[in-house]
C-alpha cells in the first residue's frame, strides 16, 4: 500500500496526530501513516491512513480517525 513502505520516514497516528513508534504502527496499520518526507507543496491535504492516497476535504471530516492531514 502506499505510504506503508518500510523504509524511511517516521509513523505518525491518524487518529491524535502523533509520532508514534514503528511498532505500534505496525500493530495499528489501519490508522497510521508512514510519513515519506517533507511536503514541499503548498496548501493542506488530506491522507487517508488506510489506503495512502490523498482524499478531498468532505472525506477527511467525514472519516477524522482514519485520515491524516498533511500542510504543505
Amino acid at each position: 500500500m502506499a505510504g506503508k513502505s518500510s523504509g524511511r520516514g517516521r509513523a505518525r497516528s491518524a487518529k491524535t496526530g502523533r509520532y508514534v513508534t514503528r511498532a505500534t504502527a505496525a500493530r495499528h496499520p489501519k490508522s497510521t501513516v508512514i510519513e515519506a518526507g517533507g511536503n514541499k507543496g503548498s496548501g493542506t491535504r488530506s491522507r487517508s491512513a488506510i489506503t495512502g492516497r490523498f482524499v478531498t476535504p468532505a472525506t477527511a471530516r467525514r472519516h477524522p480517525g482514519s485520515t491524516v492531514t498533511e500542510n504543505g
